[in-house]
């Protein structure tokens, strides 16, 4: 299948959360953008140095937000303007408009003569599910936080509202699935998102550590792997990523953890490759990681819950700890032994979630919608 489809009687447009940084929506938007390569993309915000100049050759429009004072690196603090920012969007003029949604951003206005597909990472999850987590550790002004519990009714009632106005939802998992259903009472098909997995070899000769890619922040569970690997000093763990518990990481951390500098995309590969198993202790929609550990033709130790339940085949492809604990994670650890896996088994599995997967399953949904 072509990469691009005729679009010549097909006025199309893209609309983003928001561009702030370089995560798994964004690789949705980039295969996105390899379907559709001269369309628009609308977000709400666009920090052109944290995206890397990746999206300069493209047609961004962002909204009204990105002149407000100091909204580009502290797009949050405009919260309250972000319903009236979407629905500001003036997209009559486009037939197809999809929309690569984690929050609020499948709210935007169409008519009846519009198709609109939203492709859903996940129902926005400072108002279901995470909300207490999210208004103890969001970066609000201290005067606004007393106002929250207000902010957040009225925006779960509007979220509610913008639920309905996609014609047809995708969903990144069976996971978000589920939970689309269960938040917003709607139907959605899966499609899983893109792994570019051509980018990840089998590499016959392992070293003798286990590997973590996630950012350091206390969600990711990071520091639970890190007391797992402490009571285990034989086992060497390797960690890359940033974040603002950097410091506090490398100050708990025994001798056996190294935490890398930034790797680049070839370096992290070969990571992945040599290592006995990679570590994903998280509950993710989905988890581009563990799948990308697969290509490299990796078992996966991860957290029984969530997208890995999806993406790990336990005693095929990757073992399962549960409950979320170190204990948990030490018997699987004491355990482990790397032989017992068939590399290309392993990456022959991930394959299914190649980014050309993805796009032909896209165009696919998208033609059985214009029937």
């Amino acid at each position: 299948m072509k990469n691009t489809i005729d679009i010549k009687n097909l006025k199309v447009a893209l609309v983003h959360e928001e561009l702030t940084q370089l995560g798994g929506a964004e690789r949705v938007l980039d295969a996105l953008l390899e379907i559709f390569p001269k369309v628009p993309v609308y977000t709400l915000v666009w920090d052109k140095d944290k995206t890397q100049h990746k999206y300069d050759k493209f047609d961004v429009r962002p909204s009204f937000i990105q002149k407000l004072p100091l909204a580009i690196k502290h797009y949050k603090w405009y919260l309250t303007l972000m319903p009236l920012a979407i629905e500001s969007f003036k997209l009559d003029e486009f037939d197809l408009i999809i929309s690569d949604a984690s929050a609020l951003i499948k709210g935007i206005k169409t008519s009846p003569k519009q198709l609109h597909i939203c492709y859903c990472h996940t129902p926005t999850r400072y108002l279901w599910g995470e909300t207490k987590d999210y208004l103890k550790t969001a970066p609000i002004p201290n005067f606004i936080k007393p106002l929250m519990p207000l902010v957040i009714w009225a925006l779960r009632r509007w979220d509610l509202k913008a639920a309905k106005r996609p014609d047809f939802f995708l969903a990144n998992s069976r996971n978000i699935a589920n939970k689309i259903y269960k938040y917003y009472n709607r139907d959605s098909a899966v499609i899983y998102p893109p792994v570019e997995t051509e980018k990840f070899k089998i590499n016959p000769k392992l070293e003798d550590y286990f590997f973590m890619v996630a950012r350091l922040e206390p969600y990711k569970k990071v520091d639970l792997v890190i007391n797992a690997f402490n009571k285990l000093p034989r086992l060497k763990l390797k960690i890359a990523g940033g974040g603002t518990k950097k410091t506090e990481f490398e100050k708990i951390a025994g001798t056996n953890i190294e935490f890398l500098n930034r790797v680049t995309d070839e370096e992290l590969a070969e990571i992945y490759a040599h290592a006995r198993a990679f570590i994903f202790p998280q509950e993710e929609d989905f988890g581009i990681t563990a799948v990308e550990a697969q290509a490299a033709g990796r078992p996966v130790i991860a957290f029984k819950k969530g997208g890995a339940l999806e993406t790990v085949i336990e005693g095929k492809t990757g073992e399962f700890f549960f409950p979320q604990n170190v204990e948990a994670l030490i018997k699987v650890l004491k355990n482990f032994q790397s032989g017992k896996y068939n590399p290309k088994t392993i990456r022959a599995h991930a394959q299914k979630f190649d980014k050309r997967v993805f796009k032909e399953e896209i165009l696919s949904y998208i033609k059985s919608r214009l029937k």
